[in-house]
């Protein structure tokens, strides 16, 4: 399973959106260099209130642009980093993806798949409705689905650009379904 890198992003200051740039670097065991969520325990702002040494498994925020194109049929406009996300990536159902997957950005940095990103509410403030396009029970199941993109730990660090090649590696069976984290 092969991808491509659309876009990357990252912000300094505790923004909802996060400006594009031409490159990010991962750093092993902290994340994008030079973002707010970069770190060894969380960065989040609701987890660090809760207990700031839990460890961050939120280090690299990663959104299929697939997404983009279903919430622009729905009419939502949203464009590369406005959702907070570090990688736009394209050509990969990341929502499919297991738990301990490994995706190999580029020629060296490598980010494993820790769970499913939980949308806040915030998400209503930057376009009304938008969460429950993003976050919302399946009808027939009645299982909650969480769309907004999935999060990572920087395993081997490196810089990622926009073009970059992304490599699939699957863990070992069985495997585990994502859940939030």
């Amino acid at each position: 399973m092969h991808g491509t890198v659309t876009s990357v992003s990252r912000s300094a200051e505790y923004t909802f959106t996060k400006p594009t740039c031409e490159s990010i670097t991962l750093l092993a065991g902290l994340g994008v260099e030079g973002d707010v969520h970069a770190g060894v325990t969380v960065k989040h702002r609701s987890r660090v209130a809760k207990d700031p040494t839990v460890p961050n498994l939120r280090q690299v925020h990663l959104i299929h642009r697939e997404l983009f194109a279903e919430l622009d049929a729905r009419g939502f406009t949203v464009r590369p980093g406005d959702l907070g996300e570090n990688v736009l990536t394209s050509g990969i159902d990341l929502l499919a993806l297991p738990t301990g997957t490994l995706l190999h950005l580029g020629e060296e940095a490598v980010v494993e798949v820790t769970g499913l990103r939980n949308p806040c509410p915030q998400i209503n403030a930057f376009q009304p409705g938008l969460l429950k396009e993003v976050l919302h029970r399946d009808e027939e199941t009645g299982a909650v689905v969480r769309k907004a993109g999935i999060m990572s730990v920087v395993r081997r660090g490196g810089v990622v650009r926009p073009g970059d090649p992304i490599r699939v590696e699957l863990p070992a069976e069985p495997h585990r379904p994502m859940e939030r984290v």
